[in-house]
């Protein structure tokens, strides 16, 4: 690849987590339901060690998942080359900072999301293939 062609593909990628984000965490925090949307029909969500998949049990996860504020400090992103993903534009999105669920103590993590480009006749929408979530709790 040549460094401007790669320089192009970061900024792309830059571009797709930052709208990503500012979709999914909204999301999360206040139209929970619309969630599943934003995960492709065979995603994967491990959430500290336990994997959800396909859309209809990731609709069921969301169902039950707490009230919740999401606070994003850093985000970080990628290309993925495409030998890793053939005929697939992916984007590997990585997101720490801090959440506060409903009856507990706000708590550090970090997530990690392989984002696709779903092509349609208008424009490019980036859904998750998979997402991994985990809480980073401080050692005492």
């Amino acid at each position: 690849m040549a460094s401007v062609d790669f320089k192009t593909h970061v900024d792309q990628a830059c571009r797709a987590a930052e709208e990503f984000v500012n979709v999914c965490c909204p999301t999360v925090d206040q139209r929970r339901r619309l969630l599943p949307r934003l995960y492709t029909g065979t995603a994967t969500l491990v959430w500290n060690g336990n994997a959800v998949s396909g859309q209809e049990s990731l609709s069921e996860f969301f169902e039950v998942y707490p009230s919740s504020e999401f606070q994003i400090n850093v985000l970080g992103c990628q290309p993925v080359h495409d030998e890793a993903t053939p005929s697939h534009t992916a984007v590997l999105v990585v997101i720490w900072g801090t959440v506060k669920f409903e009856g507990n103590k706000q708590r550090d993590f970090n997530q990690n999301f392989l984002l696709t480009a779903q092509a349609s006749p208008s424009n490019t929408v980036w859904k998750t293939a998979s997402d991994c979530f985990r809480f980073q709790d401080r050692a005492s």
